[in-house]
């Protein structure tokens, strides 16, 4: 199993390019089985979950090429030969729930497993299901699978989700392209990811308005077709690698990277005292002057400050000048990284859903473990600002959501490499 070593210390100075966006692209594949035509995504991510999603949509009897190293995607799903996701791959990751909707609105059947993923609370899909249900799908939940019918194929409703959520609005808005009549989605969630998808099925000949706000429209179409787009920027790798010349000092453009993405974090990086200013080939960041200063975060849905940006800038905090507020309302249990952030040094004090952080002068370099995607890579930022050397294990978490880390971090002065463990 890999590990990471960091040695920390050294300020960082280059650029750093920002790949498609995973969370986009995982609910952009499965848009290939409403379509019998190829669909290809461009600018895709090089990573474990995009591998784990190629596996299940060739298990369904999808093709999928890849292509330029990684970065095309070649689908089609002319020959739909299976309509169960098994539990042997749908458990490795949640988004697997996403092949669900557009297999029932194609073919009126689909069996999908209960899924896993990263150990940050309990993340239902019950709000998938109630969605699915209010456009006239039979549901039946036996033996940890959904059994999906329905028969006369999807209609087209009102669909009111009581809180926000992202899967379960791409759910429904891939299922309602192909729903006879008008479907409306109140309190849809407004992220990048579902404005992604929303201008990709539109490509593919869906009639969908309102992407981007709280409500979304879907006129229902007979026939999707093919189309070819590109996977928007990753606003969370983007955010996250903002974070690095924040934490070292230095100065680092993100090529790629908009503004617009990473809006609420931004702000809150200004507060902090981190310069960021959009240029024509991305966003450019550094430390101004002195020691970072606390700030307290709030995670919400978009446009607001991201759950998956919360661990990364906790790490910033912990050398802060003075006492920062955490408070997580997206996910329950999303604090795992704190334990092993106070092995390096960390003053955290977490109740419930909020971590109170106090800075210290420095971290010091420590042997750490990953416990899910984001934390793993708050503690590579750690260890960049650390004294000595810090050892991350598990990182096999990172790989799910950044490719190649050390390359893009090596690149701009960082000293950090990946080792087999011993």
């Amino acid at each position: 199993m890999d590990q990471i070593i960091v040695r920390g210390g050294a300020p960082l100075s280059g650029a750093i390019p920002i790949a498609g966006a995973k969370n986009a692209c995982l609910a952009l594949m499965p848009a290939t089985l409403l379509s019998e035509e190829p669909l290809t995504l461009t600018n895709a991510p090089r990573l474990s979950d995009i591998a784990t999603m190629t596996e299940l949509l060739a298990s369904l009897g999808a093709e999928v090429s890849s292509l330029q190293d990684g970065k095309v995607l070649a689908m089609s799903s002319h020959d739909l030969n299976n309509h169960t996701a098994e539990y042997d791959i749908v458990r490795k990751m949640r988004a697997s729930i996403l092949v669900l909707g557009p297999m029932l609105a194609r073919d009126g059947h689909a069996v999908v497993s209960l899924p896993g993923g990263c150990a940050i609370g309990a993340r239902p899909v019950d709000l998938h299901l109630k969605a699915l249900e209010a456009l006239g799908a039979e549901l039946d939940l036996r033996e940890g699978y959904v059994h999906a019918k329905a028969p006369g194929g999807l209609k087209g409703a009102v669909v009111e989700f009581p809180f926000v959520s992202v899967g379960a609005t791409e759910n429904v808005l891939m299922a309602a392209t192909l729903a006879k009549g008008t479907s409306v989605i109140k309190n849809a969630a407004r992220e990048p990811e579902i404005v992604d998808l929303a201008r990709c099925l539109r490509a593919m000949g869906a009639q969908i308005e309102g992407e981007g706000t709280s409500e979304i429209t879907v006129q229902g179409v007979d026939r999707l077709h093919g189309a070819t787009h590109p996977v928007v920027t990753d606003r969370i790798e983007l955010g996250t690698y903002m974070l690095a010349p924040a934490i070292t000092g230095g100065e680092v453009l993100l090529e790629g990277g908009r503004m617009d993405l990473v809006g609420a974090f931004a702000e809150k990086l200004d507060q902090a005292g981190i310069s960021v200013t959009e240029e024509p080939g991305g966003l450019r960041v550094a430390r101004k002057n002195g020691r970072v200063r606390a700030v307290d975060v709030v995670t919400e849905p978009f446009p607001g400050f991201p759950t998956d940006l919360q661990a990364q800038m906790m790490a910033l905090l912990c050398t802060a000048e003075g006492k920062s507020v955490l408070e997580e309302k997206i996910f329950e249990n999303r604090f795992m990284h704190a334990p092993e952030l106070m092995r390096m040094g960390a003053a955290i004090d977490v109740h419930g859903g909020t971590a109170t952080v106090t800075g210290v002068d420095r971290l010091k370099g420590a042997p750490v473990m990953a416990t899910d995607l984001r934390a793993s890579v708050s503690l590579i930022l750690a260890g960049l600002a650390a004294e000595g050397e810090t050892v991350v294990s598990r990182v096999y978490h990172l790989d799910r959501g950044y490719e190649r880390v050390e390359e893009k971090l090596g690149a701009c002065g960082a000293q950090i490499e990946r080792v087999k463990a011993s």
